[in-house]
């Protein structure tokens, strides 16, 4: 069974940054697809980020220029730098990886932007 761990969520004032990572139970060595979503309360499930394999990146449009994602075979992991934090970027976080054209969800951390 695969299991992904989050971590780096937390509380944070606007303009600061936290780091978020996401450990895989397995190699990610095979995994073609990796991303991050988040769910603010109230609202749908939304993709903030997604790695490839060949290393191209997508950005949802309100966090370009502030998010980057990133991963490391070799910890098995697939961090999101989330610079220039906003209050609406309050949300649970989940990390989702795909091996072999199955998904895979963590349980989710939780980040608060607040003054």
């Amino acid at each position: 069974q695969v299991q992904l761990a989050e971590s780096g969520g937390g509380l944070v004032q606007p303009g600061g940054s936290l780091r978020l990572s996401c450990e895989a139970s397995r190699s990610i060595d095979s995994a073609d697809w990796m991303g991050w979503e988040r769910q603010a309360a109230g609202k749908q499930r939304e993709l903030v980020a997604s790695i490839v394999s060949g290393g191209r990146t997508y950005y949802l449009d309100s966090v370009k220029g502030r998010f980057t994602i990133s991963r490391d075979n070799a910890k098995n992991t697939v961090d999101l730098q989330m610079n220039s934090l906003k209050p609406e970027d309050t949300a649970d976080y989940y990390c989702r990886v795909r091996w072999y054209g199955y998904y895979y969800w963590g349980q989710g951390t939780q980040v608060a932007v607040s003054s």
